[in-house]
């Protein structure tokens, strides 16, 4: 005979568990539903994937480019307006960064089922901190304020379809020189501001290598040769893994010479303390933009059309470039060399860098990163979701971030530099027979296409300018082939364009002797 008491327990212990597993099935179905949606919205089958593995490709991709986050910060504000002393404010500058690549990756996820993720770039970045604003050409405001232009411009290119205009009308080996002379700025810039690169004035050279007697040229050197092993045994993250690494070790130092190494100031190398790591976002720096530029002594219409020029093509050919090369990995470019919805991924793009002049982080653009992604098998758009939702949480640790060094980023320009470089051969093992073994490099001999391409990569890093060496590369390919009276090697867009250099080179003489150009007559 079974008791009123234990019947009554037994009763409320069946109730108690049926619930808990009533719960359980009810999150199980949730997700389950969730994983439905998300199944239908990108396709995961399809793609010959799955959920799981595009979310892991998805964090894959963000340890690989998440160095950005640490990068751009300090390229941005290493450097000031001479006329003004404006210089931007580190945590302003960090929180545009995450919110930028944030909100534009998981766009460019949603809007085009690719795998590309966005982020601000190298380069482009180092076109508005160094052309524009630290030699005095444009404030900060007044150089975002071209780089939304320039965005503008890519936009319209995809709506309107002129892409394959401009594609066909810049030779192949000139595109490449352009790539290889910005990855050679890059590296030369990180170089540099790590000090192991030196100008001394009193050894009668331009530049020489820095003093290795010195923490923080050590520290930069320890950074390469542990970052270049990271690379070495491809260790996935080498880039963030070198930077961290290297900045515990430099605030090591830094601690125990009593912060003669390094400093107590902006410098980094400097533990905030557990109450200090965390700050709210700064937001400061959205909607800080001006068109001035067009109107200003400095630069004017002529000179402004360029830049915003320059900022074009190093973007547009950045994007298709990373757009094309990732895509055949992931399989999504067609038998004719075409990817599907590829309007829609260079209209992101463009807004992408719409949204960084905005948000005065400089142009955003897809990241040759993204092909990490895919090599850990992702295929859909829901891995640049990923990517961007990993972005925001840094915007609130801005303190800590600014534990960074730039000797700590040096070694993730140089190898962001090579990878630059490594377009020179990147179409090599397509190649077949003699014809299309010319097109994996640069062919030197014919004088036209090689004297124009040197130029072009060497006028980068030697005048710290991007916009000089495209323009110095255009001019002299559009020279020597009239010299040479063949006609039919020059598309009448490279006369256009070649013609715009030359009144850029010219504006410095044309200010002082022209009234329209600021000057007098």
């Amino acid at each position: 005979m079974i008791r009123p008491k234990r019947l009554f327990s037994f009763l409320v212990t069946g109730l108690y568990h049926a619930r808990e597993d009533k719960t359980e099935m009810s999150t199980l179905a949730a997700t389950s539903r969730g994983v439905g949606l998300l199944e239908r919205y990108f396709g995961f089958a399809a793609r010959g994937t799955t959920f799981g593995r595009d979310t892991m490709a998805g964090a894959t991709t963000f340890v690989v480019m998440s160095y950005i986050i640490f990068v751009n910060p300090l390229i941005l504000t290493s450097v000031t307006h001479p006329p003004l002393g404006q210089a931007l404010a580190f945590s302003a500058v960090l929180t545009s960064t995450c919110l930028v690549a944030g909100v534009m990756s998981i766009l460019m996820g949603l809007a085009t089922n690719y795998a590309y993720a966005i982020a601000p770039g190298l380069g482009l970045n180092a076109v508005v901190a160094f052309g524009l604003v630290a030699s005095g050409k444009a404030s900060f405001p007044e150089a975002m304020g071209l780089v939304v232009l320039e965005g503008v411009a890519m936009v319209l290119l995809a709506v309107s379809g002129l892409r394959e205009l401009i594609f066909k009308a810049i030779p192949l080996e000139l595109k490449k020189a352009i790539a290889i002379g910005i990855g050679l700025f890059i590296a030369f810039i990180g170089l540099f501001n790590s000090g192991i690169v030196a100008s001394v004035p009193a050894s009668g050279t331009p530049v020489q290598l820095g003093s290795f007697t010195t923490w923080p040229i050590f520290v930069a050197v320890f950074g390469l040769v542990f970052t270049f092993a990271l690379r070495a045994i491809r260790f996935r993250g080498d880039l963030i893994v070198g930077i961290v690494g290297t900045t515990v070790l430099a605030t090591i130092i830094n601690k125990a010479t009593s912060y003669s190494a390094f400093g107590r100031g902006t410098d980094g190398a400097v533990w905030p303390g557990w109450h200090h790591l965390y700050a709210g976002p700064n937001f400061h720096l959205l909607g800080k933009i001006s068109l001035h530029s067009f109107s200003s002594t400095q630069l004017g219409i002529i000179a402004s059309i360029v830049w915003v020029f320059s900022l074009f093509l190093s973007d547009f050919f950045d994007f298709s470039g990373t757009a094309i090369g990732v895509g055949k990995q992931a399989g999504y470019v067609d038998r004719d060399g075409n990817i599907p919805n590829f309007k829609k991924a260079l209209v992101v793009d463009g807004l992408a860098a719409v949204a960084g002049g905005a948000a005065s982080s400089s142009s955003a653009t897809t990241f040759i990163e993204s092909g990490s992604g895919v090599a850990a098998g992702g295929r859909t758009g829901w891995v640049a979701v990923v990517v961007g939702l990993l972005f925001f949480p840094f915007m609130f640790i801005s303190p800590l971030i600014g534990m960074v060094p730039k000797e700590a980023t040096a070694a993730a320009l140089v190898v962001v530099g090579w990878l630059m470089i490594s377009t020179l051969t990147e179409m090599e093992g397509e190649a077949e027979g003699e014809a299309a073994s010319k097109l994996a490099g640069i062919d030197f001999h014919d004088l036209a296409i090689g004297l124009s391409a040197a130029l072009a990569i060497m006028i980068m890093p030697f005048t710290y300018s991007i916009t000089n060496g495209i323009g110095f590369g255009f001019i002299t390919y559009t020279v020597i082939c009239a010299a040479r009276r063949e006609w039919k090697r020059i598309h009448p867009f490279m006369w256009i364009v070649s013609a715009a250099f030359v009144l850029y080179f010219l504006v410095p003489v044309l200010q002082q002797h022209v009234s329209w150009f600021g000057g007098h007559l």
